[in-house]
């Protein structure tokens, strides 16, 4: 359909006028192809050219606006100075016109809501919502019915449209009219005018309305009836648009009926918002949520949930930030914990999880990348990373990831963050920042925390032994925990000489220690990685897989505690999804086939197990084994010199 009116419009409006048989048009009929072609050329901008959409008017026409062409001697049927223009007879540019003005009549229709709402007129707008015409339905320009009722001080026909199920809480996709105009491939010229005719010819064009609630507007046009009506009918007083201000920070301060009104729906919204939160978390506790995300990891799980309930609850000192440090080998979990945190707090808004690696800030004068470059210096206009993104959210989770790579400057930094709760930018602003949560991450002292805590699950094998049921067993040597007295001794040292300050050092609430993975979990990994796979193998090549335990199990012999998880991804790529791809690109396996991951022991103690493959092609009943000819560049050597098949 959209070819169509493109190949009709381009007949109509490029070449209708050049052809022999003319007939005259009637002053309507020219009005009505001229707002044809003007609907036609907002339409297809880059299609309709500007000379093209004037093409059929005489040359005096082409100087004058539709409005003045509208009201000059033609109009009025003085067609003795102004020739009347000419149009082709020809059968295909009636049937052209016909296909385009309904086109036309549809984009009025969907139209029509927006501006019976703009102007007021109630029963037009309970017209058409009895004819089915959705409420919620935006402008093409990005608007909805709501807000434009709202602008305009509509206070009934915002009634009407909520009674309707209009929501409240969504926000108006126009920006500002350049972006806009670059977005839907128009002039910038005719996104003001359909702005000011469509929605409100109040507000500053140059401004930027991007998430705009009906609220905002409301507030903006300074309507306490419209802020009332919206209040009741569900409107969130707490929503930031995209300059993170609230639609209080829109209000006329000497209106106090207005502000008291937004101030008491924000402090009733706000409370009911946190009793919600806080039935939530107790049908659904932090600790279960990070657990579908984290394997293993108990002791870390707990101590964060704990300091995290302590601050949603109200028990946390409000004057200072939340500090926690990681520790632990690589590959553990640190930074999933740090992400998962993030998405529990914000509910997955990206700019809520603020991640910076510290090896970037090696040297002195990468201080000013992270809070701005002071005035006179290249890029003092720009801000620094943190800064920048710290104002856009101040209540994110930031992430410091291995900071024990930073320059010694750059920890001077985040003391002051960490103590005082703000920032000061390269020009000289303040971010405050007192809810926010930072998470820093490090590997010092990994080995001795690896060790120590391989050396405790030893201790609790032998322990476990004596104990005749096997789920205490299991539970006693999983759940190992870090002494006070190898913290004191061992992990503070460390961080001293390291960060060389007591005072940094003091700043944190919680530091928190990642254990190496027991044997359950590691075939947790194996199993959750290997049905990663099976799910991409489904999705992307129609191809099932089936495994048993001992796949697991062998799998979990390529753990290496220094890489944590990573190792195990690495195995799985390298014995099993290495001969997958092999045998995909060798025609062994294809769509609708189903393939079988299975264990050859060997006949010798000295020799490592195999994995192979066996392949049930769609519509076959038997599993065939792949040729192991097939699969012979797989062959590798292991660390020990042993060449073996995957």
């Amino acid at each position: 359909m959209d070819k169509l009116l493109r190949s009709l419009g381009m007949y109509v409006l490029g070449k209708g006028h050049t052809l022999s048989n003319h007939l005259p048009l009637k002053s309507f009929q020219y009005s009505k192809l001229l707002e044809v072609r003007l609907r036609l050329h907002q339409k297809y901008p880059l299609l309709i050219k500007t000379h093209a959409l004037w093409s059929p008017i005489t040359k005096r026409h082409r100087t004058l606006s539709i409005h003045q062409f509208q009201s000059n001697n033609y109009e009025h049927g003085n067609r003795s100075d102004h020739p009347p223009p000419k149009f082709s007879r020809s059968p295909l540019t009636f049937l052209s016109l016909g296909i385009i003005t309904a086109c036309c009549a549809s984009y009025d229709s969907d139209k029509r809501l927006v501006t019976a709402a703009k102007n007021g007129n109630d029963s037009e707008v309970k017209k058409l919502i009895r004819e089915g015409h959705d409420v919620n339905k935006r402008h093409p320009l990005g608007w909805t019915a709501l807000q434009a009722a709202a602008i305009n001080g509509k206070a009934g026909t915002v009634k009407v449209l909520l009674d309707a199920g209009a929501d409240p809480n969504v926000g108006d996709e126009f920006s500002n009219v350049y972006r806009t105009a670059m977005e839907r491939g128009m002039r910038a010229a005719e996104v003001v005018t359909v702005r000011e005719e469509e929605f409100c010819d109040r507000l500053d064009y140059m401004a930027t309305f991007r998430n705009f609630t009906a609220l905002h507007y409301a507030v903006l046009a300074d309507d306490v009836d419209t802020v009332a009506v919206l209040l009741q009918g569900g409107a969130n007083p707490l929503q930031q648009n995209d300059h993170a201000k609230q639609p209080l920070s829109y209000s006329n301060r000497e209106n106090r009926r207005l502000v008291n009104l937004l101030e008491s729906h924000m402090k009733t919204y706000e409370k009911k918002q946190k009793e919600l939160e806080a039935l939530e978390r107790r049908k659904f506790p932090l600790e279960q949520r990070l657990r579908q995300h984290i394997v293993g990891q108990e002791n870390a799980i707990v101590t964060v949930a704990a300091a995290i309930r302590r601050k949603e609850n109200g028990w946390a000192d409000e004057d200072h930030p939340l500090v926690f440090l990681f520790l632990g080998s690589s590959g553990i979990g640190k930074t999933e914990l740090a992400k998962q945190l993030a998405s529990y707090i914000h509910k997955s808004k990206t700019e809520s999880f603020i991640r910076l690696d510290m090896s970037e800030y090696q040297e002195k004068h990468e201080v000013s990348k992270l809070i701005g470059s002071p005035p006179g210096y290249v890029g003092h206009d720009e801000g620094g990373q943190l800064t920048k993104r710290l104002r856009k959210c101040p209540s994110a989770v930031v992430l410091f990831d291995e900071v024990d790579k930073a320059h010694p400057d750059v920890l001077t930094v985040l003391l002051q963050l960490f103590d005082e709760g703000r920032l000061t930018d390269g020009k000289g602003k303040t971010i405050e920042c007192k809810d926010a949560i930072f998470v820093m991450t490090s590997n010092l002292a990994s080995d001795e925390i690896a060790n120590h805590a391989l050396h405790l699950r030893e201790e609790a094998k032998m322990r476990a032994k004596q104990l005749k049921e096997e789920s205490k067993q299991n539970e006693m040597i999983e759940t190992v925990t870090i002494s006070r007295q190898f913290k004191e001794r061992v992990v503070q040292p460390i961080l001293k000489r390291h960060f060389r300050r007591d005072e940094f050092l003091g700043r944190i609430n919680e530091i928190v220690y990642f254990l190496p993975f027991s044997e359950s979990e590691l075939s947790e990994l194996v199993q959750k990685e290997l049905q990663r796979w099976s799910k991409r193998a489904k999705d992307k090549h129609n191809i099932e897989l089936e495994w048993d335990h001992s796949v697991e199990a062998i799998l979990t012999d390529g753990y290496e505690v220094n890489y944590g998880a990573r190792s195990i991804k690495y195995e799985v790529e390298r014995r099993v999804i290495s001969q997958l791809a092999l045998a995909h690109e060798r025609g062994s396996i294809s769509p609708g086939s189903t393939v079988q991951i299975l264990v050859v022991w060997p006949k010798s103690e000295t020799e490592r197990p195999v994995i192979r493959l066996r392949v049930k092609a769609k519509g076959r009943k038997e599993f065939v084994d792949i040729d192991e000819k097939e699969l012979s560049v797989a062959k590798v050597d292991d660390d020990a010199g042993n060449g073996f098949v995957f």
